[in-house]
This record gives C-alpha cells, structure tokens and sequence, in this order.
C-alpha cells in the first residue's frame, strides 16, 4: 500500500505557531529588574494601539487546532494498525512530558545550587520566568489525556460538541465578570483550549469547504473579535499586558473562541497561495527543516534567552533595556533575536538531538513527535 502523502501546509502550520511564540519571547520581553528580582513585562503596556498586532501573532488557537486534526488522523492510523486507545494515550504522554520533566528537573536543581551557594535570592524567581512558557504543554498534556472523551464527544455529537463547548466557555465568563467569581475562569483553560484542539477533528471537512466559507469563517470571527472586544468587557490585546484588568489568555476568555475563528477562516483563505509556495524546492527543505527542529528550539528557547541575558550582564553590567520602550529598542528588534538564537543552539544540540529524526513520510505525529512509537 502506498504511503499517502504529508499534508505539508499542516506541517507549516504546526511550526509556524510554535516559531511565533519564541521569536516573541526574544524580541518583546522587556525585563525589569526589582529588588525581588527580574519582572517581566511588555512593549504592548507603552504603545498605543499595538495590541492589534495580538490578533494575528497569539497563534494558541491555531496550534490546538492543528494539535486536534494531527492526533485524530494519528488515532485513525493507530487503530487500524491495532493499537488501543489506553497505550496510544501514553506513548503520546510519555514522548511529549518526559522533556518537559528533564528541562523542567535541570532548571530546578540549576535554582538550588545558584541559591544555596551564591545566595542569589532571585534565583527561583530565574526559574520560574524560565519555566512559565511550558504551561501550554501541560495544558496540551491534559487535552492527551482527555482524548477518549473528545473521540466519543466527535462520534456521538458532531459538531454540538463544539457549540456546546462554546456556550460553556462563555457560561464560565459571565460567572467570572458579572459575579466575581475569578476562580471560575480557570475552567476556560480546559474548555477554551478543548474547544480549539476538537475544532481540530473538523479539519479535513474545512478543508473542502467552498472558498466562500472560508471568507465566512474569517469575517464572523473578525466581527465577533470587534464586537466583544469594543463592547469595553474584554481587552483587545489577545496576550497578557501590565495595567490591564483582565487578559485574555490567564485564563483564556471567549474571546480566543472568536480568535479561533478568525485565524482558521485566514489559513484557509491563504492555502491555496502557501500550498503553491510550500511545493518549490527550497520552501519545502525549509519546511523540513523546520519541523524538525520546531519542538527542541520551544523547549530550550528560554534557556538560551536567559543565557543570553546572563552574558550581557556579566560583560556588560546591565541588560540594556529601556521603559518605556524608545525608537532604537524597536529597531533593534530584528537583531534582538540573535543572541538567544545563538545560545540556545548549543542547548539544543547537546540536549535536543535525540528528538531531531529527519521528518517522517507519515503525517501521524503531534507536537510530541512521537513518530516511533507509533511505526512500530
């Protein structure tokens, strides 16, 4: 039987969102150093109107999207080849939280020691800044976790299982912002982010959708995006800004469904154009390319930020940072990402070789990568 070929746009997709979020992380986080130690916050907190950008850099939804659509189409494979639910849930938990717990293991034992011997009483908070951007992996870990029901919800509902998820989501805000129930809020983190991954498992019937749909699903979710935002309940940043009363991503807020949306309504209007693209020669080696190394450089890119740092201000004796933000800071945006870049490289080759295989023929792998397991 022939091997059916890659979707290679998915495979863009799926790096594309995790390249987004590092390349953010080292070019817009501006670090305050207080006597409690290094505070992060963001230029979105000083520039007027910048938080529009939010709507197409917060690439969450659409990585959980693309998460979705890429472990349905790899349970399909598993079962056929007679893998039961239970083991396909584990490997895929296994491969995905076993690097997560080794970085995570490292960076605590990195706290300990700087703290006992050098009695740096910042160093934990060091840690954490390092260690925060894997939320959503623990997050994703539950939605593994938590596929069995997801396939049930699909087979038996459909796509009520969506609408349903969507009115809890927006139940959970209403609790939160009319009540003051905050704690409430929380719930979004499983509900919001499950909605986007089993939004996933409509990923093939989107994908024959007419064009016009596709502008349908662009427009709804632009106009519902406008209409929460400006309705002066939820801010118009999709990520956390200082001074802000809420953010719509801690906890996650209705308005990520709207965002959802939106962005799978624009990667379907722009497929055509980028499958054409992604056919040339040299789009398709950096597609690769990408990908292979995609998961290994999200794992280790705050290490080699905080690295990075550390080397400016041991040579240097600061860390250059002005706030606000002045015109040569966002100038030297483009070149901002060339230290992390720099120090994480060797972070990933001494660590990050083993999950850097060359990219398998077929496409029934998640963020995990866990391709092995699962070729048996």
């Amino acid at each position: 039987m022939s091997t059916p070929e890659r979707d290679k746009y998915v495979d863009w997709l799926r790096a594309l969102s995790l390249i987004v979020v590092v390349v953010w992380h080292w070019a817009f986080t501006i670090l305050q150093w207080k006597p409690s130690g290094p505070e992060p916050t963001s230029p979105l907190g000083f520039t007027s109107g910048l938080w529009i950008l939010t709507w197409l850099l917060q690439v969450l939804p659409l990585f959980f999207y693309v998460g979705g659509h890429v472990h349905l189409l790899s349970w399909h494979r598993a079962k056929a080849r007679g893998t039961g639910i239970g083991a396909f849930v584990w490997r895929r938990i296994r491969a995905l939280a076993l690097p997560a717990l080794l970085l995570s293991g490292a960076w605590v034992a990195i706290g300990a020691v700087v703290t006992a011997v050098l009695h740096i009483d910042w160093m934990w908070r060091v840690v954490l800044l390092v260690l925060s951007p894997l939320w959503f992996l623990g997050v994703y870990l539950v939605l593994i976790a938590l596929l069995p029901v997801a396939l049930w919800l699909h087979r038996r509902y459909d796509v009520l299982a969506l609408i349903w998820l969507g009115g809890a989501s927006l139940v959970v805000d209403v609790v939160r912002f009319r009540y003051g129930i905050e704690w409430a809020g929380w719930l979004n983190m499983i509900i919001i982010w499950g909605l986007a991954h089993q939004a996933g498992f409509f990923y093939d019937r989107v994908v024959i959708l007419p064009r016009r749909y596709d502008m349908g699903l662009l427009w709804t979710g632009l106009f519902a995006l406008f209409g929460l935002v400006y309705s002066g309940i939820y801010p118009g940043s999709m990520v956390g800004v200082p001074g802000d009363k809420w953010s719509n991503m801690a906890p996650p807020t209705f308005v990520i469904v709207a965002l959802l949306l939106f962005q799978i309504g624009l990667v379907e209007v722009l497929r055509p154009a980028m499958e054409r693209v992604l056919e040339r020669p040299r789009w398709r080696r950096a597609n690769d390319f990408i990908n292979r190394y995609a998961l290994p450089l999200f794992l280790f890119h705050t290490t080699g930020m905080a690295i990075a740092l550390g080397l400016s201000w041991w040579l240097f004796g600061n860390l250059g940072t002005k706030i606000p933000p002045d015109l040569k800071w966002w100038l030297e945006r483009p070149i901002a990402i060339l230290g992390p870049l720099i120090c994480t490289l060797p972070v990933i080759y001494l660590f990050g070789r083993r999950r850097t295989a060359p990219v398998p023929q077929k496409q029934d792998e998640g963020i995990d990568g866990s391709v092995g397991s699962d070729h048996g």
